[in-house]
């Protein structure tokens, strides 16, 4: 698989990124150590977690960071990784309650420190805005952290483009560094509107900024939730079941199309129709590092290998095209 660099910084991860957002979850400690270290020996070196991950789960808190944190000391491999981890994220009981006060970010990074058992993060994240604090005082939160060496770099996810533009514009007018790469959801897939507000969907607007000033984009949810894994036929996604219940929200006029689409090129190019789903989001022209929520090893290896997939740019301005 092959690494790519981040612009504006000396990170070069592997351009798929392995979530571990089901670790201590669906997914035990022994597998986790499993997928992580199956991921390495297919030339992976990029993982993402959050503080907040399997905390959806009575009992343990943070159970994937501290899984990674164990599996970091065992293996000694830290120099290794290329570790990105999220935080102020608001309580799960008080989702309305944003968590983005220059107390609440200081507090997050020194338990995933502790949890991640390490100390420095590579690539932070913003879990989630506050579109009523200034933007120039989250750049200035983490401008310390960067100039305490507790984080590298950091970023934003489910941040719209204007405030990530603020953001860019006061950091450029202090000289200060500015958000590395955005995590938002994103796949081939067109989405319905969320159910979330504090979730946001790169939709055109969004995928025009990203074109126009090559930020970087780290997606969540880059395969659709299994969409387009080859599990479901699009001529049997016209009446919802029990089985396709998990996707039934994306069984649209165009999604069924690309669906459709997806079965034929899989078959023409000899991938998987997961390669071609992660291949198109690796074509697009700014850097795009697809994160992979990987339950088994079939599917971890069907992942690592669609890093090395490089699609024509007639398949890809074909699938661009389908709405």
């Amino acid at each position: 698989m092959r690494n790519q660099q981040i612009p504006g910084t000396d990170l070069t991860p592997s351009v798929i990124c392995l979530g571990t957002s089901n670790f201590g979850e669906s997914v035990s400690r022994e597998d986790a150590f499993e997928m992580m270290d199956r991921f390495l020996d297919r030339g992976g070196n990029f993982l993402d977690t959050a503080k907040v991950y399997s905390d959806w789960v009575p009992g343990e808190r943070s159970r994937s960071e501290k899984l990674i944190g164990q599996w970091l000391k065992l293996r000694n491999n830290r120099s290794r990784i290329v570790l990105a981890t999220k935080g102020a994220h608001p309580e799960l009981e008080t989702m309305h309650i944003p968590r983005l006060s220059q107390e609440d970010i200081y507090t997050d990074v020194d338990m995933s420190l502790s949890h991640l058992q390490t100390d420095y993060i590579d690539l932070y994240w913003l879990h989630r805005d506050d579109s009523q604090r200034p933007v120039e005082e989250i750049m200035d939160t983490m401008h310390t952290l960067v100039q305490q060496g507790k984080i590298r770099y950091f970023g934003c996810s489910n941040w719209r483009s204007d405030r990530i533009e603020a953001a860019r514009q006061y950091a450029a007018s202090k000289g200060l560094q500015s958000f590395a790469a955005s995590q938002n959801k994103w796949s081939l897939a067109s989405y319905p509107p969320a159910n979330d507000p504090m979730m946001v969907t790169v939709d055109e607007r969004e995928l025009a900024y990203h074109e126009r000033t090559g930020l970087p984009a780290i997606p969540y949810n880059s395969q659709a939730s299994g969409f387009f894994s080859g599990r479901y036929q699009s001529e049997k996604l016209l009446q919802p079941s029990p089985e396709n219940k998990k996707i039934w929200n994306l069984c649209n006029e165009s999604n069924l199309l690309k669906l459709k689409r997806v079965e034929t090129l899989a078959r023409q190019l000899d991938l998987t129709m997961t390669q071609v789903a992660l291949g198109y989001l690796l074509a697009h022209p700014f850097p795009v590092f697809p994160i992979s929520g990987c339950k088994t090893i079939h599917q971890l290896e069907d992942s690592c290998a669609a890093g090395d997939v490089r699609l024509e740019d007639q398949i890809f301005q074909e699938l661009r095209g389908i709405h």
